[in-house]
């Protein structure tokens, strides 16, 4: 297949910076779109992978899962976008699309494989692997192309692609509706995600933090209270009291103090800790049939309705924006927790 010579940034060793690289995109194929890439976010797990935190990782690494652009090319095939929409590229580019799982509009969990945006089996390029959005363009099977509404700040639209679908699904999911007692455990990129669909949703929003530094911004994002989680007397205020509670931490930690906080029949969801969690006491659970469950990303129907949801209620990411260079100090900050919310690389200074 024929193929193009495009720039990029990447890492070539887990103990490496990212660095320019000159990377191939396919040819546009009878379905595919070719998107010049305007903004891309960045997301923990693109460290994790650069980094090879994970295990797993094929170099180069060029990641970025949180893609908008402009389409600049569709194949004879295409219809549903055309040149010059603003689009937007998340965690996925291809899947099977015949599993039951793909059926139900659930790529992300696809049977056969779902082909992420990068450090995947390219299908296209024997032998290759995907590369991510922090290059000047990418071709994408139309399928996986998702519409931005064009109301909202691009830049401040692509972490939605990620920590936007990855919080907004599990609400979905489990109904969060208005009225419910909703709890947002961590305040960060995915948090801050989560008290602003919620309170969009028409829930109560608690944030729940070890910080009381940061309850004054969580009250600006949405939420309508703040527990801090080391205040016993507080805990105790709200045991068996929440209808959900959404749980962002992204590393192992104590579960048994927010599982007192649940009311009977009621879940706490993680999409954090992708990691070994520290063990529970069975009672907790038990006593109360209350559930912990897990959620990963959303299917592209459930990204759409998120991204049209968000186009109807103005909701966009709290970022920083950073050029393509910066990009190595913006990892230390993520790992250092300092970035209000999420960082986003303004492609333009790459080209």
């Amino acid at each position: 297949m024929a193929t193009t010579t495009v720039k990029a940034y990447g890492a070539t060793a887990s103990t490496e910076d990212l660095k320019p690289l000159d990377i191939e995109r396919r040819a546009v194929g009878t379905d595919d779109i070719k998107i010049d890439i305007t903004y891309s976010g960045v997301c923990h797990s693109d460290i994790h992978t650069a980094r090879n935190e994970w295990n797993g990782s094929t170099y180069p690494v060029v990641p970025g899962h949180e893609i908008i652009g402009r389409v600049v090319e569709v194949g004879n095939g295409v219809t549903s976008h055309k040149v010059g929409d603003l689009v937007g590229v998340g965690c996925m580019v291809d899947s099977c699309q015949t599993c039951s799982s793909c059926k139900q509009d659930l790529e992300q969990f696809c049977e056969n494989g779902a082909t992420f945006t990068y450090n995947s089996p390219d299908k296209h390029l024997e032998g290759k692997q995907t590369y991510g959005g922090y290059s000047t363009s990418i071709v994408v099977d139309e399928k996986f192309v998702l519409r931005i509404p064009e109301n909202l700040d691009e830049a401040a639209t692509a972490p939605l692609l990620c920590a936007g679908v990855t919080t907004w699904s599990p609400l979905r999911h489990w109904n969060v509706k208005k009225g419910d007692k909703v709890g947002v455990v961590g305040l960060g990129g995915l948090g801050h995600m989560g008290v602003k669909f919620a309170n969009a949703l028409g829930a109560h929003v608690v944030m729940i933090t070890t910080s009381p530094e940061k309850g004054k911004d969580a009250k600006r994002l949405g939420a309508h209270e703040v527990l801090i989680s080391k205040d016993e007397d507080g805990m105790k205020k709200h045991l068996n009291s929440f209808d959900f509670i959404l749980n962002t931490i992204p590393v192992g930690h104590e579960m048994d103090p927010y599982l007192g906080l649940l009311k009977i029949d009621a879940t706490m969801v993680l999409v954090g800790a992708v990691e070994p969690l520290k063990p529970f006491h069975g009672g907790n659970i038990i006593m109360g049939r209350k559930r912990i469950a897990g959620s990963l990303i959303g299917g592209i129907k459930e990204t759409q309705e998120m991204l049209d949801f968000c186009g109807e209620h103005n909701i966009t990411s709290d970022i920083e924006l950073i050029n393509m260079q910066d990009i190595n100090t913006a990892y230390d900050r993520v790992t250092s927790n300092d970035v209000k919310y999420r960082f986003v690389i303004d492609m333009k200074s790459l080209k």
